[in-house]
C-alpha cells in the first residue's frame, strides 16, 4: 500500500480526508464520472501545449513497461536537467520524505526557479492555491529556491486567427501573496494526511458541501449508501448546501421532509412518491397545448465547447453547434417527417447549419424545443455571426415554445421523474415500457450529449470506417432527441382529453 503523498492526494486530503482514505483503501467503490474523464483528457491536451510556451524545454515524463508513470526515473532526470542548468523543465519531479510532486513547468531565473501550474480552466480556483502551495513546499524542502509561483490558465477572450498564439491563449497569474496562508498550512496538513494514509480505520467525515465542490465526489454514493432513496438530495432544485444541512440534522427521507418549508413542486414530488400518485392538471396542459400551431417543428441542437479553438474566429470554450435534428408535422394529424444535418468537423460547421436551418424552418411557424433557452441561445449566436441570415434566424428564435413548460409548472408529474424535468427523465417516466425510447438501447457509441460533444471533434482524425460509424451514432442519437419530443407532445394531448 502506497502511503506517500502526491499533489493530487494532498489536494484530496484538503478537500476531504475520508476521500483520500477511500482512494487508497477502497478505490473500487468510486464512481467515475464520464465528464471528469473528459476534463482530464482536455487538461492533458492543454498541458502539452503549455510546455511550448517558453520555447525550448526538456520534458522528463517517463513511463514503465505497463504505461504507468515512473516517478523515480523522472526524479533522476530532473536532477540531471537541473545540474545541466536547463532553463525550462516540464513535469520536473521531486520527492521529500514520501512527498512527491511533478511540476508542470519549472523555469529557471537568476534567483532560483519559478513554478508554473497549468490549468484548463478560465480562472484561478481556490483548490489550485492548495495544489501549488504543496508544490512549493516540496521543492523548497528539496533545496530548490522558488522565487515565484504562477497559474497558467486559458484566456477565453482570445480569438483564434488560424494559428494558435500561446502567449494570448494562456494567461499567467502571479500568486505569491495568495498562496502564503495555504503554504503555512502544508506542514500540518502533510502530517495529518499521512496519518490518514497509514491508518486502517476508515475516517468518519460528515457529508458536506465538499462532496460537490470543487467537484462531485465519486464516493458520494458509497458515503450515503445507508439512506433510503429517493431522499433529500433528490428533491427538486434543492441546493447542495441545504440538502447537506438537512442530512446532517438527521432529516434524509421524504417522510421526514413532509413538514418542512418547501416549494409547491417539492411538495408535489414528495406527495407523489409517498402516496404513489400521478399529477395530471388537464386545464394547465390544455392551456399549454393551445399555444401550439401547425405546421409544427421539433428542434434539437448538439454542440461542443472545445478548450483549444478549432476554427478561425472562435474563442476557447465557445459553443460550436455542429448538428441538429428536426422532426416536423405540416398539419395536425399529418405525417411525421424528419430532416437533419451533421457538419464536417474539419471546418466550422456553424455557417452550414445556419444556412440549412433557415431553409428547413419557414418564418412564423411554431417550433418546439425542450428547455428552449439552450436552442434559443445557439440561434442568437448564429444570428450575430451571420448577419445575412439574422432576420430569419431571429424569427425562428422568437417562435420557439418550451415543451418543458407543463412539467416545470407542475401540470404533469409522476414519481419516476424523481424531481427532474430533463428530457432524459421525463421520457422514461412517460414511456417506461418502450425500449425504442430508451437512450441506453441506441446501437451506436453516443447515448448522451457529453458523448456527442466528445466524439465530433475526434472525427476529423478517424479512418473512413470509424468516421461513418461515429456519424451514424450522432445522427441516431440526435434524432431520438426530437422524436422524444414528438412522443411527449402526443402524451400531453392524450392525457388532456
Amino acid at each position: 500500500m502506497n502511503t506517500g503523498l502526491s499533489k493530487s492526494k494532498y489536494v484530496t486530503f484538503c478537500t476531504c480526508p475520508k476521500a483520500l482514505w477511500l482512494k487508497t483503501y477502497k478505490p473500487e467503490v468510486e464512481v467515475r464520472d464520464q465528464s471528469l474523464e473528459s476534463r482530464f483528457e482536455v487538461g492533458n491536451q492543454v498541458g502539452d501545449l503549455a510546455m511550448q510556451y517558453f520555447g525550448n524545454f526538456v520534458e522528463v515524463t517517463t513511463t514503465d513497461k505497463d504505461g504507468k508513470l515512473d516517478s523515480q526515473s523522472m526524479i533522476i532526470k530532473t536532477e540531471e536537467a537541473i545540474s545541466k542548468g536547463t532553463d525550462v523543465i516540464c513535469e520536473a519531479s521531486f520527492s521529500y520524505d514520501g512527498n512527491y510532486c511533478a511540476v508542470d513547468i519549472l523555469k529557471k531565473n537568476k534567483d532560483g526557479y519559478d513554478i508554473y501550474e497549468v490549468k484548463s480552466s478560465t480562472k484561478v480556483n481556490e483548490v489550485y492555491l492548495k495544489d501549488i502551495a504543496y508544490q512549493k513546499w516540496v521543492l523548497e524542502k528539496c533545496g530548490i529556491k522558488i522565487k515565484n509561483v504562477h497559474i497558467m490558465h486559458i484566456d477565453n477572450s482570445y480569438v483564434f486567427d488560424g494559428k494558435l498564439d500561446l502567449k494570448k491563449f494562456f494567461k499567467k497569474v502571479l500568486l505569491n501573496d495568495e498562496i502564503s496562508s495555504y503554504y503555512d498550512d502544508v506542514t500540518n496538513n502533510e502530517l495529518n494526511a499521512k496519518r490518514i494514509l497509514q491508518s486502517n480505520i476508515e475516517p468518519n467525515d460528515k457529508i458536506g458541501i465538499q462532496c460537490f465542490d470543487p467537484y462531485n465526489c465519486g464516493f458520494f454514493e458509497y458515503c450515503t449508501k445507508g439512506i433510503k432513496t429517493p431522499n433529500v438530495f433528490d428533491l427538486y432544485k434543492i441546493s447542495k448546501g441545504k440538502a447537506t444541512e438537512y442530512y446532517n440534522n438527521g432529516i434524509t427521507t421524504f417522510e421526514q421532509m413532509e413538514d418542512e418549508k418547501l416549494n409547491n413542486i417539492q411538495k408535489m414530488q414528495i406527495d407523489c412518491e409517498l402516496n404513489n400518485k400521478e399529477v395530471i392538471d388537464k386545464n394547465g396542459i390544455k392551456e399549454f397545448l393551445n399555444k401550439i400551431t401547425y405546421p409544427l417543428y421539433f428542434l434539437d441542437f448538439e454542440t461542443m465547447m472545445p478548450a483549444i479553438p478549432m476554427y478561425k474566429g472562435t474563442h476557447p470554450y465557445q459553443f460550436i453547434t455542429f448538428q441538429y435534428s428536426l422532426h416536423y408535422i405540416e398539419k395536425k394529424g399529418g405525417d411525421l417527417r424528419h430532416k437533419e444535418i451533421l457538419g464536417d468537423p474539419k471546418v466550422n460547421p456553424m455557417e452550414e447549419l445556419a444556412k440549412q436551418l433557415v431553409k428547413d424552418i419557414p418564418k412564423d411557424v411554431c417550433v418546439l424545443s425542450f428547455n428552449m433557452n439552450f436552442e434559443k441561445g445557439r440561434i442568437k449566436e448564429m444570428a450575430e455571426m451571420y448577419p445575412n441570415l439574422k432576420e430569419h434566424l431571429l424569427n425562428i428564435h422568437d417562435h420557439i415554445i418550451d415543451l418543458i413548460e407543463p412539467f416545470r409548472a407542475g401540470y404533469y408529474y409522476n414519481k419516476l421523474m424523481n424531481g427532474s424535468f430533463s428530457i432524459k427523465k421525463v421520457l422514461p417516466a412517460l414511456f417506461p415500457d418502450d425500449p425504442s425510447l430508451n437512450y441506453s438501447n441506441l446501437s451506436g457509441s453516443v447515448h448522451n450529449g457529453g458523448e456527442a460533444s466528445d466524439i465530433f471533434p475526434k472525427m476529423k482524425n478517424m479512418s473512413k470506417e470509424e468516421y461513418e460509424k461515429a456519424r451514424e451514432s450522432l445522427l441516431e442519437y440526435c434524432k431520438l432527441d426530437t422524436y422524444a419530443m414528438v412522443k411527449v407532445l402526443e402524451k400531453l394531448y392524450e392525457v388532456a382529453k
